[in-house]
């Protein structure tokens, strides 16, 4: 029987808002150490901000900006999501396709949890063949 999402993915979730200073964004995955924060505005999920989104946006504005800029600046919107009755084979798919290590888990309209590709016990779909 595969594993589901329900069955993997955190719960502890870390929010921000769009208007979220990324240094402050930063801090706050440090102190939960976690390489993404879930982006909320009015209770829903509107991006998701990693560790690579703070690299990418010092580069893009040569570090003192980004330290003053919003999330909303560096973020990825609406980014691709899963079910928690998902298999994990599904969500691993979802990230491999995509190129991404983080994937928010959604339930309806309610954020419920997040997968991250390096801790996830991986068995590809069959669909996927390997």
């Amino acid at each position: 029987m595969a594993t589901i999402v329900r069955e993997v993915m955190h719960t502890d979730l870390v929010t921000v808002g769009p208007s979220t200073m990324m240094i402050d964004a930063a801090a706050a995955m440090s102190s939960a150490r976690v390489g993404s924060v879930l982006v909320l505005e009015e209770g829903a999920l509107v991006g998701i901000f990693t560790e690579r989104d703070i690299l990418s946006a010092f580069e893009r504005t040569r570090a003192d900006p980004a330290r003053v800029s919003p999330v909303s600046k560096g973020m990825t919107w609406n980014p691709l999501t899963i079910g928690p009755d998902a298999t994990v084979g599904e969500a691993m798919d979802r990230m491999l396709d995509g190129g991404f290590r983080h994937l928010p888990v959604m339930d309806g309209g309610t954020l419920v949890g997040r997968m991250r590709q390096r801790l996830t016990p991986f068995r590809p779909s069959p669909a996927r063949g390997r």
